[in-house]
């Protein structure tokens, strides 16, 4: 037999418990077809020297935001901000750029970074000269708009209606201060998108590049095409062309928002049903590109204090943060979607929220059934004893960040307690639970870079040092396994990734040394050294 690539001198760490490290691999097919004493006697086109590095089934990040990370690339950057003179002198110096009347568009702004600060509306009409300032905050839950992006917008005219599942930030006098919370976003939206649809593609060339040099071959993207989250009716679309021109680098499972499902026509006897134009559902496409589990928010974020809870957050007794929608069309339009054969994947990060999205999830499956693609809730960032025994008996896994503990670990302890911090961002209370436990990142929610989230998993060590739920631990060999054969578990993709063994993708990240050999601290910056999809490469360096 001629295979289309041997990997050769390499400790090649497979995923199966049997044969657990071996010295070589082949590839026919995009596949591993061969390892160890069984790859020396086949030919091949193409042979690789592994160097003795470690090869480690490649890394997939089951809940990013790929084309929100890669517009982020397009935007000016405010990651790096360390106070409000520095967004004021970035969005200054972005002013000097372009016309007018154009907008000027920033990402990555964290107010929790700065204790809560925002910029003034009114600076930020002076340095922008003028210009309308759209800033997105990094939760991607809130947004800040100067004086000029307001009165661009509808907002003046809704400052004392009620928004179902958002809020009009005003101050003391009833002003507003250019903050818009959740659905609120829609009016900033309503004026600057879609998105055209070669800008998207050239995000997702710009993301996916990212992906490839930190050695990631997998992503699932949270959320497109509709909602405060999607870019263009036609994200999927963009997603296609991308995957036809060459510049999507990893293999993506894509969720689209309940918002961009309609009703699906049927007989009299059938449940209504939601769905995409012909009625194509979760599994849709092939092993490059597939559509996920529809998302839905059914709250906001922790930092943004929008997170539904059961009790209040700390320091304000009236604030239980609130849900996006009412709880009755919620439901509804959940299970509409199920009926449709959709997976689930419901945002979920507090408490109440969580009791709310596992109601409606077991009463889908008492109605339809379970599906093949698992149902799944995204963040869990405060989970109940209670909740994770619930999440167990119904086969419903949650899907935490552990970037989210070193990047901004003692903002949400803030939020939410000492005492919640406990329940906060499992992953070792899962596993013992008998549920799989994923990487993902939230990208660019927090810093994605799969090394990075696989320390944090073990360390759970806070921006300052502090232990975070230290209860919830892994060990390293159980955080590599989350960010390969977990993600896989999660997204439904078992059969087909996460190990090195015959029969499936040959989906590989060479490491200078394997996580478990350098101190923790260390792991996020073992050198990335070649990443390959299907045994194609994507990133190479280091004489890989």
């Amino acid at each position: 037999m001629i295979v289309d690539l041997v990997v050769e001198n390499g400790r090649i760490h497979t995923g199966d418990p049997e044969t657990p490290i071996v010295d070589a691999l082949a590839v026919l097919g995009g596949r591993v077809v061969a390892s160890g004493a069984d790859v020396e006697a086949l030919q091949a086109r193409d042979r690789v020297d592994a160097r003795g590095h470690a090869v480690l089934p490649g890394f997939n990040d089951a809940h990013a935001h790929s084309v929100w990370f890669g517009m982020t690339l397009l935007e000016t950057d405010l990651t790096a901000v360390q106070s409000l003179d520095d967004v004021y002198r970035t969005i200054g110096d972005r002013a000097r750029d372009g016309g007018p009347d154009d907008w000027i568009i920033a990402s990555g702004f964290n107010p929790v970074l700065l204790r809560g600060a925002v910029p003034d509306r009114d600076v930020l009409d002076r340095v922008s000269g003028g210009r309308p300032v759209w800033i997105k905050h990094a939760s991607g839950h809130s947004c800040q708009l100067n004086g000029e992006g307001l009165r661009r917008t509808a907002v003046g005219d809704h400052l004392h209606q009620e928004i179902d599942g958002g809020r009009i930030v005003l101050d003391a006098t009833g002003r507003p201060t250019g903050v818009l919370e959740e659905r609120a976003m829609a009016f900033v939206q309503d004026v600057l998108l879609p998105y055209r649809l070669d800008t998207i593609e050239r995000a997702l060339d710009l993301a996916t590049a990212q992906y490839a040099r930190e050695g990631l071959t997998s992503v699932t993207d949270a959320g497109v095409a509709g909602g405060w989250i999607g870019h263009a009716p036609g994200e999927l679309a963009a997603y296609q062309n991308a995957l036809e021109q060459g510049v999507l680098r990893t293999r993506m499972q894509v969720m689209p928002v309940i918002d961009a499902l309609s009703a699906l026509p049927g007989h009299a006897d059938e449940p209504a049903r939601l769905g995409l134009g012909a009625g194509v559902r979760t599994g849709w496409g092939d092993d490059r590109l597939q559509l996920g589990p529809v998302k839905v928010f059914t709250d906001g974020s922790i930092l943004g204090r929008t997170a539904s809870m059961s009790d209040h957050y700390e320091g304000c007794p009236d604030n239980h943060g609130y849900l996006q929608e009412d709880e009755e069309s919620l439901r509804r339009r959940v299970l509409d979607a199920y009926a449709a054969s959709w997976s689930l994947a419901l945002h979920a990060v507090g408490d109440a929220a969580l009791d709310v999205a596992l109601d409606i999830i077991e009463e889908a499956i008492a109605r339809h059934g379970r599906r093949g693609v698992p149902n799944r809730v995204e963040h869990g960032t405060v989970v109940r004893p209670d909740q994770v025994a619930r999440l167990a008996e119904l086969g419903v896994a949650c899907v935490v960040q552990p970037n989210f503990i070193p990047a901004f670990g003692e903002g949400m302890r803030r939020a939410i307690g000492d005492g919640r911090s406990t329940w906060s961002h499992r992953a070792r209370s899962l596993l013992d639970a008998g549920l799989p436990v994923a990487l993902s990142s939230d990208r660019p929610v927090a810093p994605g870079a799969p090394l990075g989230g696989i320390q944090a998993f073990v360390e759970r060590l806070t921006e300052e040092g502090l232990p975070y739920a230290p209860a919830e631990r892994l060990t390293v060999e159980e955080a590599v396994r989350a960010a390969t054969e977990g993600s896989s578990r999660v997204t439904g993709q078992q059969d087909g990734k996460g190990r090195l063994v015959p029969g499936q993708l040959a989906d590989m990240v060479f490491l200078a040394e394997h996580p478990a050999d350098v101190a923790v601290h260390d792991i996020h910056a073992i050198p990335v050294l070649a990443t390959a999809v299907g045994g194609v490469f994507t990133h190479r360096q280091g004489g890989i």
